[in-house]
């Protein structure tokens, strides 16, 4: 149990003196499960818990509470405990990307809005409204589902431009295969929408995809 461990290394005293980045997962894991069971402390918990992860610790973005609950020792309130704790940093990165003064690049966009796409099952088509000066005003989900012309029409993008007084848009989707290459459906509709923009005097500044670790922008390869 944890508390027959030295104090200096019970993750809670660990932390208090040295900071929470030294920590490893498995103990940052520990203090939110908060307690072991009978047979095992929160550190082996925590430990079962990441092993459910086969490419890290970011899958967690994708666990549900029935899945986390298939460990034993982990009943719904600490996966809830685990997932709401996933949530809220998901919420700062966002918070941190709306409250910047621009958008400088394609890499701020996947740095800021990319994270949690990159773990999503399906493509979700987002897109992001930006001011005169390219600062964000507000972002949003447009569409789920393989990208085609019928789910992505110029329509759901522009009205919801055209109601936030958007002077520019960034077009967001994720490739759940971990590869962000374009594909020509890709390209297509990113000329399309960029053509509709166009005639509505609301640019569309670039279309970034999404992938594992890395990113490709349609702006940066000239496509658009």
């Amino acid at each position: 149990m944890i508390k027959d461990l030295p104090l200096n290394e019970r993750p809670r005293e660990k932390m208090l003196n040295h900071g929470s980045k030294k920590l490893s997962n498995t103990e940052i894991l520990a203090i939110l499960i908060q307690t072991g069971s009978k047979n095992e402390s929160a550190l082996e918990l925590a430990q079962r818990v990441l092993e459910l992860m086969k490419s890290g610790i970011h899958e967690l973005n994708n666990m549900t509470v029935q899945e986390l609950c298939k460990v034993k020792g982990i009943g719904p309130s600490k996966a809830v405990q685990i997932l709401a704790a996933v949530e809220l940093a998901n919420r700062i990165n966002m918070d941190e990307f709306l409250i910047k003064e621009k958008i400088l690049s394609p890499t701020d966009i996947y740095n800021y809005l990319g994270q949690d796409m990159k773990h999503f099952k399906k493509e979700v088509f987002r897109t992001v409204f930006l001011d005169t000066k390219n600062r964000v005003i507000d972002y949003e989900d447009i569409s789920v589902g393989s990208l085609n012309a019928s789910i992505v029409h110029p329509r759901e993008v522009f009205n919801r431009a055209i109601k936030k007084s958007a002077a520019g848009v960034i077009l967001m989707h994720n490739h759940p295969s971990g590869n962000p290459s374009p594909s020509n459906e890709d390209i297509n509709i990113t000329k399309r929408l960029s053509q509709a923009g166009d005639l509505l005097g609301i640019k569309v500044l670039d279309h970034v995809i999404i992938g594992i670790g890395k990113y490709f922008s349609m702006k940066e390869e000239n496509l658009i």
